[in-house]
This record gives C-alpha cells, structure tokens and sequence, in this order.
C-alpha cells in the first residue's frame, strides 16, 4: 500500500467533516438570509451557536455513516462516478438519521428547508472535496508520486488489454516496468536481478495458460519478495484466503492479501503505536534515568549498545527487508559482541538455525543479566515504535547476518514492522524454537487485529514475569 493513498485516504475523514459541517452552516445563512426572509419569513428562533453544536454532533454520526458505506476504504480503482453515488446514498442515509431524531425530539430543527438545504449542499461539498483530492491524485500520478511499478505477466489478449490499458493511460496510477510472456526457473532468476535495483509493487498473472507450476512459483516469489500479487480472475487454480476483486479496462483482478493489516488497519495500528509509545516514555521516565545510571556505574563503556565491535552502528531488518538502526541499554561487556561468532559460538544453542543463543553467556555484565531478566533492556526500543522503525506488536527484530541465512517460507516474517513483543514472545519468548516462532508469527501476519495487538500488550507483562533462563 503506497503511503500516498494512506495519505489521501486518511485526509478523507477530517475533510468529509469539514464539508459537513460547511454545508450546515451554508444551510443555516441561507436560511437567514434577506433574500429568504423575503420569499419566507423566519418565524421560529434558532440562535446560531446552539444551531452549530448539534451540526457538529450530525456531522460525526455522518462520518460514521460514511465509513459504514465503504467511503474510506483504500481502492485506487474504483471510478469516482461510483464513489459519488455512494456520496449520495450516504448523505441520504444522514437525512433519514436527522429525521428520525426531529421526529423523536422536535426542539432539534424548527426548519425543513435548513436540513434539505444542508442534504444537498452536503451532497455538491463532499463530491467536489473528493473530486478535487482525485485530481491531485491524479496529478501526482502524472509525476510519478504513488503510481503502482507493475510487472506484468502473461502472453495472452487479456494481457494485451491491461498492457494497452495501463500504456495509454497516466492518470491510471499503475505502471508497468516489466512484462514477462512466462514465469519459468530463467524468468524469476531474471525477474530476481530486475528487483534488487528497481521498485516492484505488484506482479499481475494475466495468462490462464501459464501451467500451475509458473504460477505457484510466481506467487511465492511475490511472497517471498513482499510484493502484492494480483491475477485476473479464474486463473488461479490454488485456494487463496483473503482476496480482494477491482475492476481495471473491464477486467476482474484479484488480489492476494498477504495480511488484514492493511489500509486502515495500518493507519490504526500507527496511530496506536505512537499514543502508547509516547504515554509508555513518559510514564517509564524515572525507569530510564535510573537504568541509565546503574549502567555506567556497574561497567564502563556507553549505556545503550548501538554500536558493533568495529564502531560501525547496529542494524536490524525492518519492513520489507529494510534496515533500521537499532538500539537498546547495553547488558554486555564493550566489545564482545562478535564473540557469539567465534570464541563462543559452540554454546549456540540454536545451532541449525539462522538464530544465535548462547548459554550462560560469559559477557554479560552483572545489571546486563538483570535488566536482559525483566526485559529492561528492550526499553529504548519504544523510541523506536515513535520513530517508526518498529511496532508494539510484530515479529522479533531482525539481525541482518540472521536474515541472510533464512529459507524463502521465513522471508514472511518481514511483512511487518518488527515489536516490542508478539505473538512468539508472549508464548513462550526465548524459549522457543525457531520454527515454531516463524509459525507464530506467520499465524499473526494473517489474522492480524487490533483486538489480537490489545490481547499480546496485556499477556506480555506475565510473560516477562514467567521463570525462565536468561541468555
């Protein structure tokens, strides 16, 4: 999801209200005004500021209305004729709303003209606001701001058709890099070397003679690569989950939904990261000082660890494979963090796999082994979530050397942001393996919910006070 249409999308609720509101008030001018008065004399008292508290009460029901009508969900494709006619139908569900509480109390509105005069106005306001954010839209695309990189795959008329479409059209907001006529072992090599140096967003299969074989290869390689996968409709012969159908030159496109936390979801989950980061900072202040200082008392060297043994800054795999810089209180002795590869490597217990946990680790400081006990240790990492390199809830932060050694089915793990904690720490922390953390994490991907982020904050207190040995 382009983080233009996030933008738009999300703009689309404070301006909605805007124009509601606008339209009441333009209703109630109307009303009062000499022309009016002329044709109809005001013969009933509505002062204005008690008139402008119940246009900002109908205004947020309306929102609400707007919401429930899909006025806000995230679809690039969807005509803006249709867009207006929902406009219209919501707007006119909003009147049957104001009518019901005029019959239920009458104090409400002493004019019929005010509430048909703000219905239409309402009406022309939103649909010209929604109209005007498209042609910036549209403009943006023009430029290249938030159009979608597509490659396109399939040698048949239906992919003609998008190729044409997607071609003669700028204001689309799609764009095809790349065409490929199959998805053979050659072609995803040759697609694999196109990505590492061009922006990829999606992959359309539009052939329905590909065999099944290219097209699972090319699903996984969409997966693996976090890309959107799309497919014309009835091509593709597995069994998805979550899909989602948009029209594009007349033809069904189905889209593969690698997680729930999409479009809104993902601007909810945002926006609850930085409320409970920035309250969590404020109210662990104290904590913090005093972690702070017990670190340059107890060893020398820095009180956070954000710095390898060769001074270069530490990294974890974000998003997409994204690196971020990463911190948090130091618990080991300077300098020894790449003992974990070679003095002490054979006390790996996780030794197989692409994690590294040492046992009875010899350089950890004496504070180092009880902040790493009571998880005092991760706390700077909410300074992450504000910043945004990661979440409260989301798989494991990622070491690059870590990555580098997973198989394509662990790659999923990186469609989030990385957490604080999550599904894999509040079930069993360090003391899983490393599977069936990736099967924890992968179960959370796809049924992501607020509901399910809330449920993980409030086990993760108990699962930091569950006895268990520290690494």
């Amino acid at each position: 999801m382009k983080r233009s249409e996030l933008f738009f999308s999300f703009l689309l609720v404070p301006l909605d209200f805007i124009m509601i509101v606008l339209a009441g008030v333009s209703a109630y001018y109307i009303r009062f005004s000499e022309f009016t008065r002329e044709i109809r004399p005001v013969i009933f008292n509505l002062p204005f500021h008690s008139y402008f508290k119940i246009v900002l009460f109908i205004a947020l029901l309306w929102i609400l209305i707007f919401a429930l009508a899909g006025l806000y969900n995230i679809k690039s494709a969807r005509k803006l004729a249709k867009e207006i006619i929902r406009v219209i139908l919501a707007c006119s569900t909003g009147l049957v709303l104001i009518v019901i509480l005029i019959f239920f109390r009458r104090e409400l509105f002493d004019s019929r003209f005010i509430v048909l005069a703000g219905w239409l106005l309402a009406i022309v306001y939103v649909g010209i606001s929604r109209s005007l954010v498209r042609a910036v839209q549209r403009d943006l695309f023009k430029s290249g701001v938030g159009v979608h990189k597509i490659v396109l795959v399939g040698s048949s008329k239906t992919t003609d058709s998008l190729m044409k479409a997607f071609s003669t059209n700028s204001y689309s907001g799609f764009e095809v890099v790349k065409r490929l006529r199959d998805f053979n072992i050659e072609t995803a090599q040759e697609l694999e070397e196109f990505v590492r140096s061009r922006e990829v967003d999606e992959i359309i299969q539009a052939d329905p003679n590909l065999s099944k074989s290219e097209i699972l290869r090319m699903y996984d390689f969409a997966d693996e690569h976090h890309i959107t996968f799309k497919y014309a409709a009835d091509l593709l012969g597995t069994k998805v989950l979550k899909t989602e159908v948009v029209e594009i030159a007349g033809i069904p496109i189905v889209e593969v939904k690698k997680t729930p936390l999409d479009g809104w979801g993902k601007i909810a989950k945002r926006i609850f990261d930085i409320v409970v980061s920035a309250a969590t900072i404020a109210i662990l202040s104290p904590i913090y000082l005093l972690a702070a200082l017990l670190i340059k008392l107890d060893s020398q060297g820095p009180v956070f660890f954000s710095k390898r043994d060769d001074g270069n800054p530490v990294f974890r795999v974000g998003q997409n494979g994204k690196l971020f810089k990463y911190m948090k209180f130091r618990s080991m002795v300077p300098g020894t963090d790449s003992m974990r590869y070679n003095e002490l490597a054979e006390n790996n217990l996780r030794a197989g796999t692409p994690m590294v946990k040492i046992k009875d680790d010899p350089r950890i400081t004496r504070f180092g082994k009880f902040i790493r006990r009571w998880s005092i240790d991760e706390l700077p990492e909410f300074f992450l979530v504000l910043k945004g390199d990661m979440s409260l809830v989301g798989p494991r932060p990622h070491l690059p050397e870590e990555v580098a050694r997973y198989e394509s089915r662990h790659k999923k793990v990186l469609t989030l942001k990385p957490g604080i904690t999550g599904m894999a720490q509040v079930s069993g922390r360090s003391d899983l393996n490393f599977e069936d953390e990736v099967k924890l994490d992968t179960y959370y991907i796809e049924n992501w919910s607020l509901l399910l982020d809330l449920i993980i904050l409030l086990r993760t207190p108990l699962a930091v006070l569950r006895e268990r040995e520290t690494y």
